[in-house]
């Protein structure tokens, strides 16, 4: 421990240590005894954890035995020069999936210290998958609209002439007669589905606790779902409140948990709900000069087969679906609910899994802050 703290005293001035903790990107310092000596505020909100648990453990019990970090450490200290590395899979059960490029390089005078420093390459591909998915909402809206008013009309008109052909055609005509009959009811059922996406303006929103929303949804789902699901939570229980529809909020994640549901196989897997602040998230709004605090983290993760690549830029697009039978409204609804809240969503997906991840504003900061002009 004593080579921990001296490598921490020696790690910057204080000057140096508080413009390293104004940094935006996560900062780490591991000794030659692969104890962490540094971190600053960006790494606490990268790993999920407080700068006094961090101090004086070791990195492999951060990260996974098998993580590249511990060769690129490995390497920096054979070499003596700064390695960086892109691609890197940062995936953890706690936060995860994540994909980092990773700068490591020797600590001057500091022995066999590493200093590392973690870059997102999708924070860029993340935004733009935001504005997006304001699209496929607003697409939806439009869609709803138009069926509510176009289809069913006509579809009642239809089925009523159904009914007076069957009375009329004989008996082996009439299954014909039926058969339009039902194949009216069952786009009405589908156009009925598309009505939650209707345009009725801002939802009826007072203060909600999150966790009471989260705690709801897991009862629904372990009374819905097969026991072989197992639902972990990780919660911040000092989250502030939200101004949010509860109904819709519950909606929303019981949607997100039984698509986690259907992505494993034999339905048989772990999901995880987490809640975390995030102070630095923040939106800045098309069209005007304003930005949001998005600060509340909502994560839904799960470790089935992931999403499908054919569909992964378009997941949130109404009727898109691999799913025998599925109508691909699921996630169409989540986004425009999500946005409806004023709040954002993003996903990682792989092999071993997906992680949804949604943003809100809190209640405190509801009203958005200028931007200088």
């Amino acid at each position: 421990m004593a080579t921990t703290v001296h490598l921490a005293e020696t790690v910057a001035t204080q000057e140096e240590t508080i413009i390293l903790g104004a940094l935006a990107f996560p900062i780490l310092v591991v000794g030659g005894d692969n104890q962490i000596s540094y971190v600053n505020a960006a790494t606490e909100q990268f790993l999920e954890q407080g700068r006094s648990f961090l101090i004086g453990f070791s990195v492999e019990n951060i990260f996974a035995k098998h993580s590249p970090i511990l060769s690129l450490m490995k390497q920096v200290r054979s070499g003596s020069s700064s390695v960086l590395e892109h691609d890197i899979d940062l995936s953890r059960s706690r936060t995860g999936t994540r994909r980092v490029s990773i700068q490591a390089s020797p600590l001057q005078d500091g022995g066999d210290a590493v200093v590392m420093s973690f870059h997102s390459h999708g924070a860029a591909r993340n935004m733009e998958r935001q504005l997006v998915h304001r699209g496929a909402a607003r697409s939806v809206t439009a869609m709803a609209s138009m069926l509510a008013h176009e289809v069913k009309n006509p579809l009642s008109g239809i089925r009523g002439a159904a009914q007076l052909l069957e009375r009329a055609v004989s008996v082996e005509d009439q299954p014909l007669a039926e058969l339009i009959k039902e194949e009216a009811d069952r786009i009405c059922k589908l156009v009925d589905r598309m009505g939650v996406f209707g345009d009725e303006g801002p939802p009826d929103r007072q203060e909600v606790n999150i966790h009471e929303v989260l705690n709801r949804v897991h009862q629904l789902a372990a009374a819905e779902f097969t026991e072989n699901i197992k639902i972990l939570t990780d919660y911040d229980p000092s989250l502030p409140s939200v101004l949010a529809n509860k109904d819709q909020l519950i909606q929303v994640f019981l949607n997100l948990i039984k698509n986690a549901v259907e992505a494993m196989p034999d339905q048989t897997g772990e999901i995880r709900l987490a809640t975390g602040f995030r102070r630095g998230v923040r939106l800045t709004v098309p069209g005007n000069h304003e930005r949001v605090h998005l600060p509340l983290m909502i994560s839904v993760a799960d470790n089935g087969n992931g999403i499908s690549p054919d569909i992964v830029q378009n997941i949130f697009d109404p009727f898109v679906t691999t799913k025998s039978g599925g109508t691909g409204l699921g996630l169409a609804l989540v986004a425009k609910l999500v946005n409806d809240h004023g709040g954002v969503i993003e996903f990682e997906t792989s092999g071993d899994g997906s992680c949804f991840r949604l943003y809100f504003p809190m209640l405190e900061i509801l009203s958005t802050e200028r931007l200088p002009t």
